[in-house]
């Protein structure tokens, strides 16, 4: 029988006007104490308004837990791929993965906020598109060694290819209800699915269907395939 597992979503939110500095540290001492009771799993999101939400890069966050603890697996949770160039966002997902040695979750979403896309002219429900585009360029980036060359309406790619290597494999799925957890160190991409300005409607799938998303706010899978290209181990994304 598989053990059951135990996992924390951290926004984080607080209080406005609670001093950042205090809050973030906070922040990491209980990630660190998570790891210590044994917690299987923690997830840290992506904001940039609002004002309760003050982790504006889930990946920094990361590196800073990673440094703090030794088992816990660490997610993005989530980069808000449609604001970013996607291949910024591969090399700095493998990179973590090599700091990490395999601990790091790749999750992305569209984006949950209207306040965080108009600071750079996006309009909210154009933002669902846009994850799909750049999450396909990110799996094409992680899955091959041919160069990418696309472009979206944020960004071109001429060429594009990896710097590194992932540390792990980056070639399996999102554990859920319907898809039993493959074997530990598992690639898995997550998108939000649920939490969307531009409604609740699952995004475009890679290969095979996705689960049905309930009404909380929560991620849902998309399957993966393609070669092995890292040298061990595998990722969770």
């Amino acid at each position: 029988m598989t053990r059951l597992r135990f996992g924390i979503f951290l926004a984080p939110f607080h209080p406005a006007g609670e001093n950042p500095t205090t809050a973030l540290q906070r922040d990491l001492q209980l990630v660190e104490h998570l790891d210590a009771l044994g917690y299987d799993e923690a997830w840290i999101g992506e904001h940039h308004s609002a004002g309760s939400e003050i982790i504006a890069s889930p990946e920094i966050f990361i590196a800073a837990a990673a440094e703090r603890t030794r088992h816990i697996r660490l997610g993005t949770g989530v980069i808000s791929l449609s604001y970013h160039n996607p291949l910024w966002v591969a090399e700095r997902m493998v990179l973590l993965d090599h700091l990490t040695r395999g601990r790091v979750m790749l999750g992305v979403g569209p984006g949950s906020l209207p306040t965080d896309s108009a600071m750079i002219g996006l309009n909210p429900t154009d933002t669902r598109e846009l994850l799909d585009e750049n999450l396909d360029i990110v799996m094409r980036l992680l899955r091959g060694d041919e160069p990418v060359t696309a472009t979206t309406r944020t960004h071109r790619l001429i060429d594009a290819r990896l710097h590194l290597r992932p540390y792990s494999d980056p070639l399996s799925t999102w554990p859920s209800p319907r898809w039993p957890r493959r074997p530990a160190r598992d690639w898995r991409a997550g998108t939000a699915s649920a939490c969307s300005p531009s409604g609740r409607r699952s995004p475009r799938r890679v290969s095979t269907p996705s689960p049905t998303t309930g009404t909380s706010c929560r991620s849902g899978p998309r399957r993966t395939s393609g070669a092995s290209t890292g040298p061990r181990g595998g990722w969770s994304a």
